[in-house]
């Protein structure tokens, strides 16, 4: 095995990963970025963006669907096609990262293919090479989708993310398993363009992470859009006779498709990447890490292997932090009270900090309220498809809110404001007082947040003007 001295090296080259590396070979560091699969990692091949791509086609076609009775007749025939080669040629070069690795390269830093493997705390190997780090190891290995040990299932030809990606073409009927985010946007997606959709969910509810009001929405919005789904459901085995899938349930009857999609979470193989080598317990679902993203002296850690949050910003976030305690350059600690994350349902489902129950279970004195967000001047006017809420959770001691939900139209983008509200910790009055402009769905918050000041200890908060000066 050859060995060669490097100041930096990076195992696993998601966004965070390309992003410290190039930064850091930037820097004047040498720089050696290993992975053994696509530069860029999931979210630009097979999660966030070609994702995205499928819900923005299937939402033309429901909101195709919704010009009658407002602007006239259309007659829509959906057609994944389009869809399937746009995914290919605009965002995944045919899963292809020649134009990442020139990206990266160009930065100065040397790429090698292949799993990189901790030998010690400060020795990484790949192949037939090891790298001895002089200055620093950066851990970013992502995660992989995880199936569930269902009797049967690992036998089968199931679907995760990546080959729901990578159809192209639409099954006449799809189960899947898992109602979080990924399943509900993948599955929604398949319903819209013709699919027979079954959800099948073992947790009481439907995005059970998020607050029990977004479940509800999202519930009722896709049952009326056709889509079957069972929730608290035990599934017991899964078989497939070479041409469709059969989910047995307890209690329940079997449920037959012709795809599976399995969409239960993910998890890092620690494993795989040997952090035993350096004092970690490999079974763990997460890599501790300070502050300052370090996880033992000359190693630190970033993305989805943190379990600070499986997203793209979160990545790029403590990328930033890293790469900043590195360099020896001054940088605020991770701060993670107002972490945004996003549901890309339609309606979407954003949401910032605690939720009630997670403000509860901390001991918050908390107060509540909500809006409707189909109720509000520019809910009425958007009319179809407006079903939305705000839902806002405030520390009453305190008079700051502590978290967040915006469910409907462009729910995600409406969101914005409200992080920067939990972050900055601007007080309820302050937000009660401002100006809001007229119509527009975040100024359907006014409604929510009268009533929260009324919550707050006399004299919180000053008055203010209606959602709608006047009923449309």
């Amino acid at each position: 095995m050859s060995v060669r001295s490097v100041d930096v090296v990076v195992v696993g080259l998601g966004p965070g990963g390309e992003d410290a590396a190039g930064r850091l070979a930037e820097a004047g560091l040498e720089v050696v970025g290993i992975d053994a699969e696509l530069v860029g990692g999931e979210c630009p091949y097979w999660g966030c963006v070609p994702s995205k791509m499928m819900i923005r086609a299937a939402n033309l076609v429901a909101e195709a669907r919704r010009v009658e009775g407002m602007a006239g007749r259309v007659v829509i025939t959906p057609d994944f096609a389009p869809v399937a080669r746009r995914i290919r040629d605009e965002a995944t070069d045919g899963w292809d990262d020649a134009v990442a690795v020139e990206r990266l390269e160009s930065k100065g830093v040397r790429f090698v293919r292949g799993w990189g493997r901790l030998e010690g705390p400060t020795s990484v190997s790949v192949g037939a090479e090891r790298f001895e780090a002089r200055r620093a190891i950066v851990l970013n290995p992502g995660t992989r989708a995880w199936a569930p040990p269902i009797e049967g299932l690992a036998a089968t030809p199931y679907w995760t993310n990546r080959e729901a990606i990578e159809t192209e073409s639409v099954p006449s009927s799809l189960v899947v398993i898992g109602g979080g985010a990924i399943g509900l946007e993948l599955g929604q997606v398949f319903l819209r363009f013709g699919a027979r959709v079954t959800t099948l969910e073992t947790a009481p509810r439907l995005l059970a992470l998020e607050e029990p009001e977004s479940s509800e929405l999202i519930e009722r919005t896709l049952r009326g859009e056709g889509m079957a789904i069972h929730t608290g459901v035990r599934i017991e085995s899964v078989a497939h006779n070479g041409e469709r899938f059969s989910v047995a349930l307890g209690g329940a009857e079997p449920v037959v498709a012709d795809r599976l999609l399995v969409a239960t979470g993910r998890r890092p193989d620690l494993v795989g990447l040997n952090v035993g080598a350096i004092g970690l317990d490999d079974t763990a679902r997460a890599i501790g890490v300070d502050e300052h993203q370090r996880v033992r002296p000359g190693i630190w850690a970033i993305g989805d292997v943190t379990g600070a949050g499986a997203f793209t910003h979160v990545s790029m976030y403590q990328a930033e932090i890293a790469v900043a305690d590195i360099l020896g350059r001054p940088w605020p600690a991770g701060d993670y009270r107002a972490l945004p994350r996003v549901t890309f349902t339609d309606p979407e489902v954003g949401s910032v900090g605690l939720t009630e129950h997670r403000a509860l279970e901390a001991g918050i004195s908390v107060a509540t309220a909500t809006s409707d967000v189909a109720g509000s001047s520019r809910g009425w006017i958007h009319k179809a498809g407006n079903a939305g809420l705000i839902k806002l959770v405030a520390d009453a001691d305190r008079g700051v809110l502590v978290g967040a939900t915006s469910a409907g139209p462009v729910g995600g983008e409406v969101l914005s404001m409200l992080t920067l509200a939990v972050h900055a910790e601007v007080p309820v009055a302050t937000l009660r007082s401002m100006i809001y402009a007229y119509p527009t769905f975040h100024r359907s918050m006014l409604d929510a947040l009268g009533a929260l000041a009324e919550q707050m200890p006399p004299g919180a908060a000053p008055g203010t003007e209606r959602e709608h000066p006047a009923e449309p």
